[in-house]
């Protein structure tokens, strides 16, 4: 009798623990993700760009950058400022966008 009591209260709280983790889990987005922006084109307000940076794909950077590249002196410090604050990745490119586009 006792471990047919025993059986039944583990049960018990697996069943419990597992409508609590199936209650915990968080909905799936009932809507898509709003489509991102034309490779080619970047962003024309620095407060804009900078949301936008940091869902770009790695076309889409490739693109801007070999759009601001044409800038020669401008590009050259913005890299510089860049390095010397040790930005990598996606943080140096919202800070080269927000600073291409000043």
């Amino acid at each position: 009798m006792h471990q047919i009591r025993s059986a039944l209260a583990v049960v018990a709280i697996l069943t419990i623990a597992g409508v609590g983790a199936a209650l915990a889990q968080a909905p799936a987005p009932s809507t898509p993700p709003p489509a991102s922006p034309p490779a080619a084109s970047a962003p024309s307000s620095a407060s804009s760009a900078a949301e936008d940076v940091s869902k770009w794909t790695r076309k889409q950077w490739a693109a801007a950058r070999a759009k601001w590249a044409k800038e020669k002196d401008k590009w050259a410090d913005c890299r510089k400022q860049a390095k010397d604050q040790s930005l990598t990745g996606r943080k140096s490119w919202s800070f080269l966008s927000s600073c291409m586009t000043s």
